[in-house]
């Protein structure tokens, strides 16, 4: 017996990877796509690359009926959700791609989003889904909602130091490369290929990205006092990847050492022996992190370099890893795909 799934927003790069790793499910079974605007065409039409499966065809929100959806999946746009997931029944367990409920406090929402938050009452419900560190409210909750891919990677390479107490957390800084489909699939001037390729740019730089409020939230919550990081990202003219460099003040052996320990028994987060620098080729397609460590010359500086694929592990493979635990699911089950190379 299969678990029956809604996917909503299925014409997102995120809603399309969700239906590619399910595919491959074991005990999924897709029943329901929407996508408003392509209400009534067929996902080959949408997605070429999915034409080998025999999929529902794409309908509006409110013409699916939940009554026989296990679990539901919302690949919407932000500031969407939140009503949307408050219309939808009780009883359905809901896995959230969006940014409309990582954040706790409503205030913060507001202040990083640039709204008042619409569902205050569902936001008290919801778990933050970052898998690794919340794996048990996660397999209780009915509401999860899936991390920034940025907030992620970043997180991955800093918080089994930030809770060993190994870094000095006043001097965390992270410059981060990110592939341009961690944009949507919106049309975008900037995002044009003559607008794009052939170079680099930063973008909400000088602590404006709205991922901060993740760190901030996640970061305090684990040092138990604020924790501000300095942050930049920058997107780079290639299609998937997410690659931060993290420099903090700290002995290199010690942070290899703590992260190792922290990761020995995760299946998706691989630390690389001492001094090895993970690639974002590595990962491409895969619900995997690879993360390494390396020395400054400057002494008691390191660099922590941690890398995954922003629309998998980022995102979609992460909203099925947190989905198989929801649903009582072997917790990599429909997750072991390699990485594509080259």
């Amino acid at each position: 017996m299969k678990h029956r799934i809604a996917i909503l927003g299925a014409s997102g790069y995120t809603g399309a990877e969700l239906v590619r790793l399910i595919a491959s499910h074991p005990s999924m079974q897709i029943v329901a796509l929407s996508a408003d605007r392509k209400a009534g065409m067929a996902m080959a039409e949408v997605f070429p690359f999915l034409r080998h499966l025999d999929l529902p065809k794409l309908q509006k929100i409110d013409e699916i009926d939940f009554s026989g959806v296990d679990l539901c999946f919302c690949a919407l746009p932000h500031a969407t959700t939140q009503l949307v997931v408050a219309s939808l029944p009780r009883n359905l367990k809901i896995v959230d791609l969006s940014a409309d409920f990582r954040l706790r406090d409503p205030a913060e929402y507001e202040k990083w989003y640039g709204a008042p938050h619409a569902a205050v009452d569902l936001q008290k419900e919801a778990v933050y889904g970052l898998t690794e560190f919340y794996r048990e409210d996660i397999r209780n909750g009915r509401l999860v909602a899936g991390t920034g891919c940025n907030a992620a990677t970043g997180q991955y390479a800093l918080r089994p130091l930030i809770s060993a107490g190994v870094i000095d957390l006043d001097s965390i800084l992270i410059d981060l490369k990110a592939g341009v489909s961690g944009a949507g699939r919106s049309l975008k001037e900037n995002l044009l290929h003559a607008e794009l390729s052939g170079g680099t740019h930063s973008y909400s730089a000088g602590g404006k990205h709205r991922h901060l409020g993740e760190f901030d939230q996640e970061f305090s919550k684990l040092a138990g006092r604020p924790v501000h990081i300095q942050f930049t990202p920058h997107l780079l003219p290639m299609n998937r990847g997410i690659l931060a460099t993290t420099y903090v003040k700290a002995d290199p052996r010690e942070v290899h050492k703590v992260l190792s320990d922290a990761y020995a028994a995760e299946p998706f987060l691989q630390v690389l022996p001492f001094g090895a620098l993970p690639s974002t080729r590595d990962i491409a397609g895969s619900n995997y992190c690879h993360i390494g460590v390396i020395g400054d010359r400057i002494p008691g500086r390191t660099v922590v370099i941690a890398v995954l694929d922003n629309l998998t592990k980022g995102s979609s493979g992460q909203a099925l890893q947190n989905a198989n635990l929801m649903l009582g699911i072997e917790e990599t089950a429909g997750l072991g795909l390699a990485p594509m190379f080259p």
